[in-house]
């Protein structure tokens, strides 16, 4: 169980580090374009690296299948919903929204796969979903002026989200390698990625600035999905979904130490306590 914690405290690391690049490439490119960089770039990773990394003992079809289903919607279309709803309503209130994902995860392997429902499991959710709501919800907001049905973008994307960790672990247990869940996943992901680029009419060229940025995020966002799925592999889906989730507090603390945008506030501490207080309970109760 600590190993698997450690993966997904990894992942969430990598996706922390991933907020920061991408942050920086959106300076000369817009959010799709920067898809259409990230996820193909991470796709051809993960094919360079394959004939190292995957293992192809016990190939499923069946598994393939539902690695190439979750590729449909898990990162392409959480990616697209995330974007529209950082247009729609700023990336606050997305982010803040999205961090219900665990919520629905351990709802969906309770459900779907069986897992247990214990004390630690309810607690360190709650605690990790409450520490992400403080630290990336601000006071203070204008009045709302984008219409009441943009909320259920990042909800949609959060369920999804989970939907696709769901999925990813009954595949495993019929294919236990997660180098090819990864390696399907964003193959399909990528191809999602470009129709629906090419369909809005998204430009061919961006400011060559924003590359590096944008295949920094890639790597980063494509480590982190194996790490979560070598975890997925190891330990329950209602354990390392919540870990996962604390990706903003690794984005909060790199935000500090590299770009100086942020500074500790009282509602920032109190969100990093509960967080850490939330993990403890998921390993301990």
């Amino acid at each position: 169980m600590l190993e698997s914690a450690f993966l997904a405290l990894a992942a969430a690391a990598g996706l922390g580090a991933a907020m920061i690049t991408m942050r920086l490439g959106l300076r000369y490119a817009t959010p799709l374009t920067g898809a259409t960089i990230g996820v193909p770039s991470t796709t051809l990773m993960f094919w360079c690296l394959a004939p190292f990394l995957l293992d192809t003992d016990g190939i499923s079809l069946a598994a393939a299948g539902i690695f190439a289903l979750v590729g449909l919607f898990f990162p392409a279309l959480v990616t697209l919903l995330m974007y529209t709803g950082n247009q729609r309503m700023g990336p606050t209130i997305t982010s803040s929204v999205s961090c219900t994902t665990p919520m629905f995860a351990v709802a969906g392997a309770i459900v779907f796969l069986g897992e247990a429902l214990t004390v630690g499991n309810v607690l360190g959710t709650a605690f990790i979903v409450l520490g992400m709501l403080v630290l990336t919800w601000t006071g203070g907001a204008p009045a709302r002026s984008w219409p009441l049905w943009a909320i259920a973008l990042p909800f949609t994307a959060a369920a999804i989200r989970a939907l696709g960790l769901v999925l990813t672990k009954a595949g495993l247990a019929l294919w236990s390698s997660p180098y090819a869940a990864g390696l399907i996943g964003y193959t399909v992901s990528a191809a999602v990625i470009l129709v629906a680029a090419r369909a809005a009419g998204a430009p061919k060229s961006s400011d060559r600035r924003a590359m590096p940025w944008f295949v920094a995020t890639g790597f980063c966002n494509g480590g982190s999905l194996f790490l979560m799925y070598v975890a997925l592999a190891r330990g329950q889906v209602s354990m390392v979904s919540p870990i996962v989730a604390t990706y903003p507090l690794f984005t909060l603390v790199l935000s500090m130490l590299l770009l100086r945008h942020e500074r500790v506030t009282p509602r920032m501490a109190g969100g990093a306590i509960l967080t850490v207080a939330g993990v403890a309970m998921l390993l301990l109760l």
